[in-house]
C-alpha cells in the first residue's frame, strides 16, 4: 500500500515549547542576578509539555489524513476508495447558494470539518455524501481524484 498524502494532524516538537520558553525565562533570571524560580519554572514546564502532548495526541488520532492506494483515512475514520464514486467539484467562490456537499456528514469522529481545513465533497458508490477534509485541500483533491479514478479503472500503481 503506497501512501499518497499525508497530514499529520500534530507534530510532537509542539511539546517542546514550553520547555524551552521556561528555560529562555530560567536563563534570564540567571543572567539578570534577580531570584531565581526553580520549581515554578520545572512546574510549569511539566505542566505545558503534559497538556500538549495530550493536544498533541488526540490531534494525531482525530485531526490526521492518509490516503493510500486503497483507503482514504480522515481522522478515526477509513473508507476505503472503492466505495467512493466521485471526488466533487470545490465550491463556487462567487455562487449564493451551498453545494449539497457542504451540509453532509465529516469524515471521522467530529461533528463537523475541524477548524482551519477544509471539507471536499465526495460521492459514495451508495449515492450519499460524505466530506473529506484536510489542511491541504487542493493536493489531497488532486490525489483522491487520481486515486479514485485507478481505483475505478481497477488498476492500482
Amino acid at each position: 500500500m503506497t501512501v499518497l498524502f499525508t497530514e499529520p494532524g500534530a507534530r510532537w516538537r509542539t511539546v517542546a515549547y514550553g520547555p524551552i520558553l521556561c528555560s529562555a525565562v530560567l536563563v534570564l533570571e540567571l543572567v539578570t542576578g534577580g531570584a531565581v524560580h526553580w520549581f515554578a519554572l520545572l512546574f510549569c514546564s511539566a505542566l505545558i509539555a503534559g497538556f500538549v502532548a495530550l493536544q498533541v495526541l488526540a490531534g494525531k488520532r482525530h485531526v490526521s489524513v492518509e490516503l493510500t492506494t486503497e483507503t482514504l483515512r480522515s481522522g478515526t475514520e477509513s473508507l476505503p476508495l472503492s466505495s467512493i464514486a466521485e471526488v466533487l467539484p470545490e465550491r463556487d467562490e462567487d455562487s449564493w447558494d451551498d453545494e449539497d456537499w457542504e451540509s453532509a456528514r465529516a469524515l471521522g469522529e467530529l461533528t463537523g470539518v475541524p477548524r482551519r481545513r477544509t471539507g471536499i465533497g465526495l460521492r459514495l458508490a451508495d449515492g450519499s455524501l460524505v466530506q473529506a477534509w484536510a489542511r491541504d485541500h487542493r493536493a489531497l483533491r488532486t490525489a483522491l481524484t487520481e486515486a479514485v479514478e485507478r481505483s475505478a479503472d481497477g488498476v492500482d500503481r
